[in-house]
């Protein structure tokens, strides 16, 4: 059972008489004491009289999946099998990051009828979040007290990454289309695999004309160039403990997904095999052999439930899982945060083992709040920050300038620039032939 506010305010409501009877002289305590026992009649009376509320079935209806940020409707139904009509409070217990209103639900059911309840989550992380039970309040007729049961009916929403660089792919993909020849005449230089042949136009580079052909069609023939087709792309997002730091409104590790995601989308439609990693001391995602529209959700579904660990990452494992992904040369596009030389020294010492690859792409996720320390000079203390800042600046420097020197490319930006400038370089690299 349970008790209201109603019995809280009875109970003060019958103190101002026995005041007075005291003032007037006469003995208070039987007062009180009758006053008590009506209550607690009243009480069990509005027990008894409350519909049972484990006299009804639960049930739910709840989305396997979500993306971050999104409202995500959820319901309860409650079917009620008693003989009294049921005037309930619902609790629908779901964790707290999930994003529940804070609110009880009323509800009025009659006898044999059924009615539902529905809130909006918002959910606040990623994986999934679970709600194990449903709370049912019963009042009496009186409010002032009720039953109250607990009934088990597990609901789980996997939430996904938000994928909010998606609306980057658009032009990123008509700039795709543009390098395959689908709106542009194919050249040589947009890429070097053989695509089809057609007749020399007066403006076309006289290199790619085809001499065979053209003795045999009896006009000048022109071959065609499309970018490569096939290619693998193996994207490794650090999961580690620098992945854990706090940049803009997320950590590094959600920036990588989003990073990750966009490049994905984009080779995949440019008829490449992306293979996915996520990887601290173990494996802790891996997606490879997925291709086409079933690649997307593959990947999200891997990132879910994936949260940065506070462990330092092993650099040589990782690179020895990709060679286990694929044995051609491949595009390698590390995920991590290589910004102090103290932490990336089991990157830079296991990155020569990589260098078979046809290029191997280093993003690193920066804050935009340390550019703007660095600036500052108003104050003593705003002076040190700024020496801080500059020298943080310095050793991000140092540590691209030596991923330069072992054969690599570094990209370093904010969280909403990076996604982008990694899909600008796969571009880059498909234009000039290098994949």
């Amino acid at each position: 059972m349970f008790i209201t506010g109603r019995l809280t305010i009875a109970l003060a409501v019958g103190v101002l008489p026995l005041v007075l009877i005291g003032l007037a002289g006469y003995p208070a305590y039987p007062a009180l004491g009758a006053w008590i026992g009506l209550c607690v009649l009243l009480v069990a009376l509005d027990v008894a009289l409350a519909a049972n509320p484990r006299s009804v079935t639960v049930s739910r209806r709840v989305p396997q999946r979500a993306r971050l940020g999104e409202q995500v409707p959820v319901s309860v139904a409650v079917h009620n099998h008693g003989t009294r009509t049921l005037n309930a409070v619902i609790r629908d217990a779901w964790q707290p990051t999930a994003g529940a209103p804070a609110e009880r639900q009323h509800l009025r059911v009659a006898q044999g009828e059924r009615a539902r309840v529905s809130i909006t989550l918002r959910p606040r992380r990623r994986g999934e979040l679970v709600s194990e039970f449903v709370m049912i309040r019963s009042r009496g007729p009186l409010g002032l007290a009720g039953r109250q049961a607990r009934h088990v009916v597990r609901g789980a929403i996997r939430v996904l990454p938000a994928f909010s660089s998606r609306k980057h792919l658009p032009s990123r993909l008509a700039r795709l289309r543009e390098l395959d020849g689908n709106t542009s005449i194919q050249v040589r230089g947009q890429g070097t695999e053989f695509d089809s042949l057609r007749e020399y136009v007066r403006g076309d580079d006289v290199r790619s004309i085809d001499w065979r052909a053209t003795a045999r069609a009896g006009t000048t023939m022109l071959r065609t160039w499309r970018p490569e087709r096939d290619r693998h792309v193996v994207i490794i997002i650090d999961t580690g403990r620098t992945a854990a730091a706090r940049v803009g409104d997320g950590t590094r590790v959600d920036a990588s997904l989003e990073a990750a995601l966009l490049l994905a989308a984009l080779a995949s439609r440019a008829g490449d095999h992306v293979h996915l990693l996520l990887y601290d001391r173990v494996v802790r995602g891996r997606v490879t052999g997925v291709d086409g529209t079933a690649l997307l959700p593959a990947m999200t579904d891997a990132m879910a439930p994936v949260h940065a660990r506070l462990v330092d990452t092993d650099w040589h494992g990782a690179f020895a899982a990709v060679r286990s992904l694929t044995t051609r040369p491949s595009l390698i596009v590390a995920l991590t945060a290589q910004d102090a030389a103290e932490s990336a020294r089991g990157f830079l010492g296991a990155f020569p083992r990589a260098s078979r690859a046809t290029t191997v792409l280093v993003g690193s996720v920066t804050d935009d709040g340390i550019v703007a320390l660095a600036r500052e000079r108003g104050s003593r203390e705003e002076v040190y920050l700024a020496a801080a800042a500059e020298r943080t600046l310095r050793d991000a420097e140092n540590v691209a300038d030596a991923i330069r020197r072992a054969g690599g490319e570094a990209i370093a930006a904010d969280p909403e620039e990076l996604p982008p400038r990694i899909a600008d370089r796969y571009l880059e690299l498909k234009a000039a032939g290098r994949l």
